[in-house]
């Protein structure tokens, strides 16, 4: 195992031989860039704040990552999140999956034989089954604030405590309050009574961590069977009261993996290092000087016809690069028109001199 620091940064320098495969997932919350070695160790972990700029994190995850390794050194590059594509078309991915892929196929490399997944992110959460290593069943909440870590942080900044602390006064408690968990405004209403009747801190963050499982359990596994081994990842996963709630809840253990606050880029990275070996070993990886080229995203609605598309185009040094978002293609051809024009210009420069 490889040593990382609290950056996420590798305490030892990469020998020039050794190939890595990138794994890049782009969230609402925060844009994680995983370095896998061939053999599945994790090399690099970085955790950044999207701050609503995945463009621009993207590209700085990409300027520290330039800091130790060269383009030679990337075997593939795959990518997830709800920016999947945006970040594809930057970085020149060899795979796009979605967050369920990716999440259940992170899980299964490092915990084995898993059967059940519970992922809790700033913004959603996700439950995820497997059976012989394959998804079987899978929910995703992306509206109800309540199960998500987003809430967790908001009760810890109007309780003025640091969220890292949130887990160990949970831990303290003698007996979790009962906290109405449906619904985040009722939720907070709830804390502030049982503070004023009174209850110990410890108790009512308790109870909160046990009030957001039941939310998570029955607005997500309503109606599923969750068998062991059972893994917890995603950023929430480091809070232990939240890991003990789930414990106390399903009556089984639950696993946390050590990369459990980027395991959606584990698992592109590992897609990566599959697809690139069914394409014989070749990778459409950028190059690192990515991180430093004017990339600029944009979008307009397309009025041509009823639908209203909104079409997104990224733009790298003034030339369009993709589009998409259109349902006719209308402008996600012309662009491939004019990508052909380029190339056959070249050709013909080429020829010339």
């Amino acid at each position: 195992m490889h040593p990382i620091n609290n950056q996420g940064l590798n305490t030892q320098r990469p020998s020039a031989g050794e190939r890595y495969y990138l794994g890049v997932d782009v969230g609402s919350v925060s844009t994680n860039l995983v370095l896998l070695s061939e053999n599945g160790e994790v090399r690099e972990a970085h955790y950044l704040r999207t701050q609503g700029r995945p463009l621009e994190m993207i590209q700085k995850g990409l300027a520290d990552l330039a800091r130790r390794y060269a383009d030679e050194q990337i075997g593939g590059v795959g990518t997830t999140g709800s920016a999947r594509t945006l970040a594809s078309v930057v970085l020149g991915a060899d795979v796009v999956k979605n967050e369920i892929t990716a999440h259940a196929v992170a899980a299964g490399q490092l915990v084995p034989g898993v059967r059940t997944i519970l992922e809790i992110g700033g913004q959603d959460s996700k439950l995820i089954l497997l059976r012989d290593g394959v998804v079987s069943d899978f929910a995703m909440n992306t509206v109800c604030a309540a199960g998500t870590g987003s809430f967790l942080d908001q009760q810890a900044s109007r309780l003025q405590l640091p969220i890292e602390e949130f887990g160990g006064l949970a831990e303290q408690a003698d007996h979790p309050v009962r906290i109405a968990g449906r619904c985040s405004v009722f939720a907070e209403s709830d804390m502030i009574h049982k503070q004023q009747m009174g209850h110990a801190l410890p108790d009512i963050i308790a109870g909160l961590c046990e009030a957001l499982v039941r939310n998570f359990l029955n607005n997500l596994g309503k109606g599923k069977t969750l068998e062991a081994p059972i893994v917890f990842q995603g950023g929430v996963a480091a809070n232990a009261g939240m890991k003990r709630a789930f414990e106390k809840a399903l009556d089984h253990p639950v696993v946390v993996p050590e990369h459990h606050k980027v395991m959606g880029a584990v698992g592109a990275a590992l897609l990566a290092r599959e697809a690139v070996e069914r394409a014989g070993g070749l990778t459409r990886f950028k190059g690192f000087a990515m991180a430093s080229e004017d990339v600029r995203a944009g979008s307009w609605e397309c009025g041509d016809c009823p639908n209203l598309c909104e079409v997104i185009e990224i733009v790298e040094s003034e030339r369009p690069i993709a589009r998409w978002g259109d349902r006719c293609g209308k402008w996600e051809n012309s662009l491939s028109v004019i990508q052909t024009e380029r190339a056959a210009e070249a050709a013909a420069e080429l020829q010339q001199g």
